[in-house]
């Protein structure tokens, strides 16, 4: 692992180290109605070396997921939206494909999004499994604490992060079968956006690894999910104290993991 590490490093890929590289198939998630944005990604996406196909995009609840809705209150602060509903299934959908797939890892994307083509090349021919990496991101919206886990990882250009608190964003990202199915069994009952559910990796154990400088950005517009869940929602006077011991409860499983965090990366240097 030395080794390799050490490959990565200098920006040589996997081939260097004699591991092959995994197969991968490419979905880009798009409302089945949503032609405009469907169009505007295939016109980017002209000349692509990358093969890849839309996914029809749930418009609501997956069968297999429970929503609680008091779970929601408690430990989001508001019901969660309709799209946010189908954002989740659109997801969890996914990971369900999978993981029955004869693939071993899908790149996820939205349809909004502007690719670094011969970079995600680059990502797709890396094995990632031998960095024990099962879930990278390539966006995130918000800039949050990080730390740098390695440089010029795969070319020299960008590198590999571990993200220390709620980033947000499922505009991008690689996902092996090991996760899928680690998060399938953790995000079944829903009870946040599927994205701050991601973030959670004290709580589910898939690590919030990202790249930067990204290799992908997202297109200006309004989102389909809408702006309706920015607005403040009244707590319940039943649950406001629940409420707040759940807040307190997962500030400090937050602490804590991130405690942990840079303790295991101080350790590795």
């Amino acid at each position: 692992m030395a080794d390799a590490v050490r490959a990565m490093d200098s920006g040589v890929l996997m081939d260097a180290v004699g591991v092959a590289p995994k197969r991968t198939k490419v979905f880009v998630v798009s409302m089945a109605n949503a032609t405009d944005r469907q169009q505007r990604f295939t016109e980017r996406a002209a000349g692509a070396n990358v093969p890849w196909s839309f996914f029809d995009a749930y418009t609501k609840l997956h069968p297999t997921l429970v929503y609680d809705e008091t779970e929601a209150l408690l430990t989001h602060g508001r019901p969660l939206r309709p799209g946010e509903l189908g954002c989740y299934s659109s997801h969890y959908a996914i990971w369900e494909q999978l993981v029955e797939d004869d693939v071993d890892q899908y790149v996820v994307l939205e349809d909004d999004v502007i690719v670094d083509w011969e970079y995600l090349k680059k990502i797709i021919e890396t094995d990632l499994s031998a960095f024990k990496i099962d879930y990278l991101r390539l966006y995130y919206k918000y800039p949050v604490r990080q730390i740098v886990l390695m440089n010029a990882f795969v070319d020299r250009s960008r590198s590999l992060v571990e993200l220390s608190d709620f980033a947000y964003g499922t505009q991008g990202y690689l996902i092996t079968k090991v996760a899928a199915a680690r998060l399938l069994r953790h995000c079944r009952v829903v009870r946040r956006p599927i994205d701050d559910e991601l973030d959670r990796s004290w709580a589910h154990g898939v690590r919030n690894l990202a790249v930067f400088p990204f290799p992908l950005i997202e297109e200006s517009g309004t989102s389909i999910i809408g702006a309706s869940r920015f607005e403040k929602y009244p707590m319940p006077a039943h649950l406001r104290i629940q409420r707040r011991i759940r807040r307190f409860v997962e500030r400090m499983r937050l602490r804590k993991a991130k405690a942990i965090r840079r303790l295991r990366h101080a350790f590795a240097h």
